[in-house]
């Protein structure tokens, strides 16, 4: 399991973290922890829980301390009287170890879209926010979960099948709505660091037949910022572009010839296609020769096009059949995120 937050705290810091996780593991009341600002308790118990996915118990916490004391005194805040937390922890071990079991003897790539797929079949986005949708027992115990709740069950499942894994963190800016942190995940997959965002992918194509999108996964640093914002804490530096899902399974696009074919094709058979542009920035014009090409093979076979397009990642979802009207859908990842 990567503690990647501890590795790259000073002594001081480990120290709190430390005591801060023996404390919540060993579920007391109260403990010591050495102080020098509130503002660093928050960040080291924050990234603690980054860190550890599996203490999903424990969500805040109170201190107390005596004038020209080296030391704070915390009191966290269980979500459950200990006899619940024990009876949860053995529940969640063994919701892991059962999701764990069919992807054991899996490679990285294979494990990794097994967690993916699995949380955006089976996990909805939690509006409502309530405190466990931020742990793991939201996702695992009640099929719901906020961005937090998702990037930690995809660390603790990536921890239990041996794929490094750990938990980035960018700002909110309420100029653009975007009102709270957002989280998701760095994963190593072949030896290169990569972006892992399912709870956008989970909140795109919600309309399609199989429900999943693979917009977000395996994003390089250059692709992720393009629509999340910067990080407030260090991260491993993603630089690999290749292992993005779309280039990996063929189906990102430098050419107009190529959208042409594969999008007649799809006419053809009357199936959904999902590709990615890298043929140059999408700007207006760009987009609308990709539409009108798509809207061409349509044509040939009858059928009018039902699009949705996802303009930061330049990714394109197309469906064809008998509608009434053509419909252009330009989406918006993470909606839930920025209300």
């Amino acid at each position: 399991m990567e503690a990647y937050y501890f590795s790259h705290m000073d002594k001081h810091r480990q120290a709190v973290y430390q005591a801060m996780l023996k404390g919540v593991q060993n579920l007391e009341e109260e403990f010591l922890v050495p102080y020098s600002g509130a503002g660093q308790l928050y960040d080291v118990f924050f990234q603690m829980r980054l860190d550890h996915p599996e203490i999903f118990w424990v969500p805040a916490y109170r201190y107390r301390r005596y004038t020209d004391s080296p030391n704070a005194i915390l009191v966290p805040e269980y979500l459950f009287d200990k006899g619940k937390v024990r009876e949860h922890q053995k529940m969640m071990t063994s919701r892991m170890e059962k999701l764990a079991r069919p992807a054991e003897m899996l490679t990285e790539w294979e494990k990794e879209l097994y967690i993916h797929d699995f949380i955006c079949r089976n996990v909805r986005y939690d509006k409502l926010k309530k405190p466990y949708s931020h742990e793991i027992i939201g996702p695992l115990g009640q099929g719901v979960g906020v961005c937090e709740g998702i990037a930690k069950t995809v660390k603790a499942l990536c921890d239990r099948l041996g794929v490094w894994c750990m938990i980035p963190v960018c700002g909110n800016n309420p100029e653009k709505g975007i009102k709270y942190r957002h989280t998701w995940n760095i994963l190593r997959i072949n030896g290169s660091f990569v972006h892992l965002d399912v709870t956008f992918d989970n909140t795109l194509g919600k309309g399609d037949p199989d429900g999943l999108r693979y917009d977000y996964f395996n994003l390089d640093d250059r692709a992720v910022f393009r629509d999340h914002e910067p990080l407030i804490a260090p991260a491993p530096v993603c630089e690999n572009g290749e292992l993005f899902y779309y280039r990996a399974a063929r189906l990102s696009f430098t050419k107009m010839e190529e959208v042409q074919k594969r999008t007649e094709q799809a006419a053809r058979k009357g199936k959904a296609i999902t590709f990615h542009w890298r043929g140059g920035g999408l700007n207006r014009e760009l987009l609308e020769e990709i539409l009108d090409t798509a809207r061409k093979a349509g044509e040939k076979k009858g059928k009018r096009l039902k699009a949705s397009v996802n303009l930061p990642q330049a990714v394109f979802h197309l469906e064809y059949g008998e509608y009434a009207d053509e419909t252009v859908t330009l989406e918006e990842a993470n909606e839930g995120e920025q209300e």
